[in-house]
């Protein structure tokens, strides 16, 4: 399992005309193979396209208070930058062959379950 924090940017103008910018920052989880591609292959910076799911995990901590933490559990990651963007110190691609990740199997048409409009909670 590899976990890492994932930056997004909004930038935009105010009434002004003022830039403005906005970052967040997203937890993402790999598991398996394509944990290990991550933690070999990926670096601070890496631009990236995540795929998955969010899950929010619950517990107690030290102090006895309740804690909560939203993360993304990655089904897909597709590295965004160019082989010559990757730094110095990161493993060669011309050595050894990448695997890249692949999606998750898509369900069969007819196996999703039907939302009605009475079970939005907004």
């Amino acid at each position: 399992m590899t976990s890492c924090s994932v930056a997004t940017n909004f930038v935009w103008s105010d009434p002004t005309g003022a830039r403005k910018e906005a970052v967040e920052y997203h937890n993402v989880v790999a598991w398996r193979k394509l944990g290990e591609i991550v933690a070999q292959y990926m670096h601070k910076g890496s631009r990236i396209l995540v795929e998955g799911r969010l899950q929010t995990r619950q517990w107690e901590g030290q102090d006895g208070s309740k804690r909560s933490r939203t993360e993304i559990v990655a089904d897909n990651i597709i590295m965004l930058d160019s082989k010559s963007s990757a730094p110095a110190t990161a493993p060669s691609t011309e050595d050894a062959p990448v695997e890249r990740p692949t999606t998750a199997p898509v369900a069969e048409k007819g196996a999703e379950e039907e939302i009605s409009v009475e079970d939005i909670p907004f």
